[in-house]
């Protein structure tokens, strides 16, 4: 008898609760066209603790952000070829990069920058447009030699190298973040991975032929 009564108020508890949660979604549903971060992370903490939807979503948004990279190095590196020479490669890149920046901005109506804020500001701030044409042209030079997946992990192996150096001391305008045996280990990783991913180059072992 007890074991029917706990049936029936689990049975009425259902019915009382389920309704509700229905009528929730539904609302939010007819209010936006896609589910928002607050829904989302609703529906993900029934099962247990809440998620950080927004840091998911950002990871996200790096990851694909990263994946557009290999693409870009590939086609800078043939635009090299075409034009004869890395250096005029980087140049034309960044002028397409230029030109196609303008619209985005004017769309977006973009204010025009206060220049007398820049006699005030660090020196460093101009080294992003250095970075950008060693990168552009390491790229032309380096992925026909490496292919796109050697020079990328590379590439994830430096950044990660000065990423943890400028979170130890906190670098260009960034918060310090002190090195943790976590990080250490996750920038080991990355090495290790990049050495797996070049041992058949770095034995000197020449490809297998596929005939």
């Amino acid at each position: 008898m007890l074991f029917s009564q706990k049936r029936i108020e689990n049975h009425q508890q259902v019915q009382v609760y389920t309704p509700k949660i229905i009528h929730i979604i539904h609302i939010e549903d007819m209010t936006s066209e896609f589910p928002s971060t607050k829904q989302i992370t609703h529906l993900v903490s029934i099962g247990g603790s809440p998620m950080q939807t927004n840091t998911l979503f950002l990871i996200l948004a790096a990851i694909v952000t990263g994946a557009v990279v290999p693409f870009q190095a590939g086609a800078n590196a043939a635009l090299g070829r075409t034009l004869g020479h890395p250096l005029w490669g980087t140049a034309v890149s960044l002028c397409v990069s230029f030109a196609c920046i303008l619209p985005v901005m004017v769309l977006a109506k973009v204010e025009i920058p206060t220049l007398s804020n820049l006699a005030q500001a660090p020196r460093w701030i101009w080294i992003g447009g250095i970075i950008g044409v060693i990168y552009i042209t390491g790229a032309l030079m380096l992925v026909p030699k490496l292919g796109a997946a050697g020079f990328i992990m590379a590439v994830i192996a430096g950044q990660m190298l000065a990423s943890i150096i400028i979170d130890q001391w906190g670098l260009v305008g960034l918060p310090q973040k002190p090195i943790s045996l976590s990080r250490i280990a996750g920038l080991g990783l990355i090495f290790l991975g990049l050495v797996v991913m070049q041992l058949q180059a770095l034995g000197g072992k020449p490809p297998a032929s596929g005939g």
